[in-house]
């Protein structure tokens, strides 16, 4: 077993970062400090993620000889129904992230809140691997709640968000309910800016009453029941009983291979199936020879991304609801097939029913310590709902915007079931060893960001720091979007192949990929510079 130089953390909130970093300082695990990370992200970057959030984790104790994923996605409540919003929807978003219905009302407010899961799986996978107590692993998120934060430029310019596709803004988010208002915006209702600080002692002595009686305080008990209450009252579908009945359940890895390494990823209904696939279908090119970024090599990922974003849309989701072909989807057979489709110029089609860049209400953390202890876990709110109930001082998930208000469809609504999430914390290794710890937020460009810089350093040799920040490019539907660093004499190239290209006003996009690679027990770590994150260490 190899081992590791030093512990890293890489995470977009460098409060959060800072946090992790500390409780290996004080003796934790990659454990110990990515569930750290994770509860101060939710204080700081409050509608990227948070205790009422969802997500995915990937483990790999060394310690233990444990590698699972603890995959925490949000279910639909009970009361949900598949065709309660059959007669409202008007279309779908154009990068098939979520529904657009009458109202919004699978958007925003009470009735697009799933089941809170983050917590449950926070707790779970702290009581298995952790080695600190549970409140000292709590304890900076409680003060961070307490002292207050400073408003930084990538949650500005998150908040300030005027929405798109059809979407609700965010801005409306955050003034949805008199408690995230009080919270989240100036006297004015728009929200707070850089510099501004925010106190939040509602969810301070929230977390304080977690703390002392563990996971168990929010899920059965007082804070159950002011959830219970507020959601009766406003017409909401989650109920105490949803809560009482939740738990984070763990997998065995979904594998691949790609070029003599072994990908480790999350299944189904996360979207590691979706990297893997591509993988499969890329194998079979020599992208170094292409040039990084030249025409051909976007295009030839591009139709990679095509395919599987079809497939996915027609084959994956919950596979408690349905029959996910998972031989048929990750077969090097068809893989090859797409291949060769590719290599003769053929296009792919991404259907879209009635339909910029996607939101990315979602976050991430790469963790490794000295032991060889890997942590990645991509967690979110969805689409946040806006909602935050009087004194608990979080928001909760909105992961019913996602799901298909179309009765008898892969991705429709049922109760108990999950919603499809492109998240895909992933773990690369060279034999035996770990090599590459990544993931990502971003909505439906997830695996396509993480898919970029993983290829970065397999094929290209960047090390992690570079490979995260390199121009990205995505393909969610017939159209190419490209963040704006890539030349435009490639996509004039493109255009000239018959493809529509996109393109961002913006430098960085595409996701916002973190992630450590490990050479020779030597971590170095990348932060993507599109957000305010960090990569820090810790002997």
């Amino acid at each position: 077993m190899m081992n590791i130089s030093k512990s890293m953390v890489s995470a977009p909130q460098p409060e959060a970062v800072e946090a992790a970093v500390d409780i290996l300082r004080a003796g934790g695990n990659a454990f110990d400090a990515a569930i750290a990370c994770a509860f101060v992200q939710g204080v700081v970057d409050p509608m990227m993620t948070g205790i009422a959030g969802f997500g995915s984790m990937a483990a790999l104790s060394r310690t233990l000889g444990v590698h699972e994923y603890i995959d925490f996605h949000a279910p639909t409540p009970a009361a949900a129904r598949e065709d309660m919003w059959a007669d409202l929807i008007v279309g779908e978003a154009r990068d098939g992230f979520g529904f657009i219905t009458k109202g919004n009302v699978n958007d925003i407010g009470y009735q697009s809140i799933c089941v809170p899961a983050a917590l449950r799986a926070y707790e779970k996978a702290h009581r298995k691997f952790g080695m600190l107590p549970w409140r000292d692993v709590m304890a900076p998120a409680i003060e961070w709640a307490k002292s207050g934060y400073v408003v930084r430029p990538h949650v500005e310019s998150f908040w300030s968000d005027e929405g798109t596709m059809g979407r609700v803004s965010n801005q409306e988010r955050l003034r949805y309910t008199a408690a995230g208002k009080g919270l989240f915006c100036r006297e004015d209702g728009s929200p707070k800016r850089i510099g501004d600080t925010i106190h939040n002692p509602d969810l301070a002595a929230t977390l304080e009453e977690i703390a002392r009686n563990g996971a168990d305080a929010f899920y059965k008990g007082d804070i159950a029941a002011q959830i219970d209450a507020d959601m009766r009252a406003n017409g909401g579908l989650v109920s105490r009983e949803d809560l009482a009945n939740y738990e984070a359940p763990t997998h065995a890895p979904l594998w691949g291979d790609y070029r003599g390494y072994r990908v480790s990823t999350n299944v189904p209904p996360g979207g590691g199936i979706m990297l893997v696939q591509m993988m499969n279908v890329l194998e079979n090119f020599n992208l170094r020879a292409m040039g990084h970024n030249a025409a051909e090599y976007i295009r030839t990922v591009c139709e990679a991304m095509k395919v599987a974003t079809a497939d996915k849309d027609r084959y994956i989701g919950d596979p408690k609801f349905l029959d996910v072909p998972l031989d048929r989807l990750l077969s090097k057979d068809y893989a090859a097939q797409i291949a060769t489709d590719i290599s003769e110029g053929k296009k792919a089609t991404v259907p879209r029913f009635n339909s910029g860049f996607p939101s990315k209400d979602t976050t991430h953390l790469s963790v490794v310590d000295r032991d060889g202890n890997c942590v990645s876990m991509t967690h979110s709110l969805g689409m946040p709902s806006g909602v935050v109930t009087k004194g608990l001082g979080f928001m909760y998930n909105g992961c019913m915007g996602v799901f298909d208000p179309r009765p008898g469809n892969t991705g429709s609504i049922k109760p108990g079931k999950a919603r499809f999430s492109s998240m895909c914390p992933s773990i690369i290794f060279k034999g035996d060893d770990p090599y590459i710890v990544i993931g990502a937020p971003g909505a439906t460009q997830i695996a396509m960001g993480v898919l970029q810089a993983v290829l970065n350093v397999l094929d290209f040799d960047m090390k992690a720091s570079d490979a995260v920040a390199a121009p990205r490019f995505s393909a969610t539907s017939d159209l190419i979007d490209v963040t704006n660093r890539i030349p435009r004499h490639e996509t004039r190239k493109l255009e000239e192949m018959g493809y529509q290209v996109e393109r961002s006003p913006k430098t960085y996009g595409v996701a916002l990929v973190h992630g450590i690679r490990i050479v020779d027990g030597n971590p170095d770590g990348g932060a993507d510079p599109g957000s305010d994150g960090i990569v820090l260490s810790a002997a």
